[in-house]
């Protein structure tokens, strides 16, 4: 059996399908523009404005880090670094030798008082950092150990006025606009009860 040829002759494009054709050559013509003008937009406004945003993510990142190390001079003894540092409304959340839970502890005053109390007891406390600190966006935490001689005075203590002790601790900030608002510590209390004949 042979087959008899067909001819087909091509319908009259329809109105719709006359304005596809048009429209996807053109679709196609302003992607391509669009992706050559992305790679080639080298402009001095879009390399400063990388710049200018790897050098903000630099600047977040060292802002706790420098926090922290201020931080630990005011430990040291250094309160000339509070007012830089420590939020008018910091609050403090500690387990006090006398029972208290640090919320009477308030702002920069409050915590240079608390700070001066301790160093009084151990006028040459020296701090320093045990493990490198973490940042976590608005909140740091860093291991430390102090070290100090201890002056006397200290409520129900045996030992005497010239024992060193050490001791550990970790410290828990929150940041809030650029200034430290909120403290919690953990000091092994017991250890320094112990050095110290309290127990």
């Amino acid at each position: 059996m042979t087959a008899t040829p067909t001819t087909h002759t091509a319908a009259p494009a329809t109105p719709r399908r006359h304005r596809a054709r048009l429209l996807v050559p053109a679709a196609i013509a302003v992607l391509a523009f669009t992706a050559t003008t992305a790679a080639a937009d080298t402009s001095p406004t879009t390399a400063t404005e990388r710049t200018a945003t790897a050098h903000d993510r630099r600047a977040a990142e060292q802002k706790p880090k420098a926090m922290l190390d201020a931080w630990l001079r005011l430990w040291n003894g250094d309160f000339a670094q509070a007012p830089g540092i420590i939020s008018p409304g910091f609050r403090v959340h500690a387990a006090l030798l006398d029972g208290g839970d640090g919320s009477s502890i308030r702002g920069v005053d409050g915590l240079v008082a608390w700070i001066g109390q301790t160093r009084a007891a151990f006028p040459d406390l020296r701090f320093t950092i045990e493990v490198p600190p973490l940042v976590d966006g608005r909140y740091a935490s860093v291991r430390w150990t102090a070290t100090g001689t201890y002056a006397g005075g200290f409520p129900g203590a045996k030992a005497q006025p010239g024992t060193v002790v050490t001791f550990t601790g970790t410290d828990t900030l929150r940041m809030r606009d650029g200034k430290f608002a909120e403290y919690w510590v953990n000091t092994d209390t017991l250890s320094l009860l112990t050095q110290l004949q309290a127990l």
